[in-house]
């Protein structure tokens, strides 16, 4: 679907209140190319967390428009989200990582008074084992957040930023201005 030259005033207000959120340091946020068929107007960001340098989590939101509205979505404006990162493998296998992944989600929209309907999605977590010829590296373990949700308030700063705070709690930064503690070496270790 090819969207008509002159953008819809709601989605117009929805792309200027998501690209007017400044992240966190650790976050690095860039504009990529929306999927064209899911409506007739989409806008994309894509997100990299670092921490140490290191890229610990990505993740994408992608907003929706159909002015006719959809009946799934409760409204004509859609959220989507999908964020992965790489955890320790005993926490990857750990049977209650979905429940606290979904919390980091409802937690941040709730924190940020980012108001919803229609809130769905999954949480997987999953541990890779490497044989053959990809031996090598120890296990690996993932967590992967997908969600949808149709934004209630204009505020679509709120929602941006509680996407912020899903990555990092995702990507396991601690809170803003708090520094995480250095690693304790055992007595004796150079």
């Amino acid at each position: 679907m090819a969207p008509p030259s002159a953008l819809p005033e709601l989605f117009s207000r929805a792309v200027s209140g998501l690209r007017s959120v400044t992240p966190r340091p650790e976050i690095q946020i860039e504009e990529v190319g929306a999927p064209q068929r899911l409506a007739p107007y989409a806008f994309a960001l894509s997100a990299t967390v670092l921490r140490d340098g290191d890229e610990v989590a990505t993740g994408r939101l992608i907003l929706l428009h159909d002015p006719a509205g959809h009946e799934a979505w409760q409204g004509t404006l859609r959220l989507v989200t999908y964020v992965t990162a790489e955890l320790e493998v005993d926490l990857a296998a750990d049977p209650l990582l979905p429940g606290v992944g979904w919390t980091w989600l409802t937690d941040a929209l709730e924190a940020h008074g980012a108001t919803h309907r229609a809130l769905g999605g999954t949480v997987t977590q999953t541990v890779s084992t490497r044989f053959g010829d990809l031996a090598g590296p120890p296990a690996a373990g993932d967590v992967e957040l997908r969600a949808s949700w149709t934004p209630v308030s204009q505020d679509f700063a709120a929602h941006l930023l509680a996407w912020c705070t899903l990555l990092a709690s995702t990507a396991g930064l601690p809170p803003p201005g708090v520094s995480a503690l250095p690693e304790r070496r055992p007595a004796g270790a150079a």
